[in-house]
């Protein structure tokens, strides 16, 4: 099924969609929905106007130099692709996440227990110091493995870890990052390896040194002006002393991939809820065959380059766009040193991820968190190309 017979079908059932709420809401006329399908439209890939974005390069990459971080439900997929395949990750960077398969499959765990994300007033939220039942993830964990649904959990106990929450988030609460840190010392992760940062002043966000809004501000971009750089703890906690950023730009290049290559090939791929196209940053030495490192990068709930925000993020224009891409903080360290940074691109999904979130709760089905899910699986074929040009 071509993509463009898939994008037209994506189309056709938006429009029956908005039809049918229409025909319900009788004082809602089609004309009023508008928005919605000039969305659609503006996502139909124009013949003969623009070329399809290239493959993924494969580069000098030893996988074994492979680290992922998260914010948000970025957070919490950064644990899930640790633990699923962690005989090649090195370390994690969790930045308001919590402990592996914290929801159990169930969405109302998800948003109640390990967030406060089923009402805005947080009238029902249950997050406690407990109430992510660690022993039990920490079994459930187990139980996977024995499938060998993922790697032994074993490899945990040589990673490096890096734990950020804010004290003023009511979104992921900082007792859930504490319960990330209780489940890493079940698998022996070593004290001296788990690096945990409580900023009192911080909000929901991806901490930055004078990038978005207010800290303390939970708000569209989610991106923060913190004085405090997130994006270069986590990878200097993970690879060690980095050598500084260059003055002036950043010498590498963004690169807009093609990510159809990694998702099922059916008519219902955009059910993933992964976009069609990501990002990757090469530092112009990787171009050039130079031995580097990899690190992926997830963005949280609201921040895909295709999320239609309510109001226009700091750059301007209809979609969020690149804002995490560009801004979070992890190019300008990673171009110096020789670390590539891929960044995957999740998408909304009408009625089962209106947020464009990655799965942490079951949304794509009841492997989300281990090695057969759709998200965890695309990646890591991701991270298989990329490497695969090592010399």
């Amino acid at each position: 099924m071509s993509f463009m017979l898939e994008s037209a079908l994506t189309l056709l059932f938006a429009v029956s969609m908005v039809s049918m709420i229409s025909m319900i809401w009788k004082s809602r006329p089609v004309m009023a929905m508008l928005p919605l399908l000039v969305a659609c439209l503006a996502a139909l890939p124009l013949p003969g106007l623009s070329q399809p974005p290239p493959a993924l390069p494969a580069l000098n990459i030893d996988i074994a130099e492979t680290s992922v971080s998260g914010i948000s439900s970025g957070g919490f997929m950064s644990v899930q692709f640790q633990v699923a395949h962690s005989a090649i990750v090195k370390g994690a960077g969790v930045i308001a996440g919590g402990p592996y398969f914290c929801s159990q499959n169930n969405v109302v765990s998800a948003t109640t227990q390990c967030s406060c994300t089923l009402d805005p007033a947080h009238l029902v939220c249950n997050v406690s110091p407990t109430s992510a039942d660690v022993p039990a993830l920490a079994l459930a964990t187990r139980g996977f493995a024995a499938k060998d649904l993922i790697d032994n959990p074993d490899n945990l106990a040589r990673q490096r870890v890096f734990i950020f929450a804010g004290g003023k988030d009511e979104v992921v609460p900082s007792a859930v990052a504490a319960q990330l840190a209780d489940y890493y010392q079940r698998f022996s992760v070593p004290a001296q390896n788990i690096s945990k940062t409580l900023l009192p002043n911080a909000g929901h966000t991806m901490p930055t040194v004078a990038y978005g809004n207010g800290c303390a501000i939970t708000d569209s971009p989610y991106i923060g002006k913190c004085h405090f750089d997130g994006a270069k703890e986590i990878l200097g906690w993970i690879y060690g002393p980095l050598q500084a950023p260059r003055k002036g730009a950043p010498t590498g290049r963004f690169v807009k991939f093609d990510q159809t290559p990694y998702l099922p090939k059916t008519i219902f791929s955009w059910l993933t809820g992964m976009d069609t196209t990501g990002w990757v940053y090469i530092p112009t030495a990787c171009a050039g065959g130079g031995a580097c490192r990899l690190h992926i990068a997830l963005h949280g709930c609201e921040q895909g380059q295709d999320y239609l925000p309510l109001k226009s993020p700091p750059g301007g224009g209809l979609y969020y766009g690149t804002t995490f891409v560009r801004h979070a903080g992890y190019v300008a360290w990673a171009d110096t040193n020789n670390i590539v940074v891929l960044f995957p691109q999740a998408v909304s999904i009408p009625g089962l991820n209106p947020n464009g979130c990655w799965d942490w709760w079951g949304y794509t089905g009841e492997n989300y968190a281990n090695k057969k899910g759709v998200q965890i699986s695309a990646i890591r074929a991701m991270v298989n190309q990329i490497t695969s040009g090592r010399q």
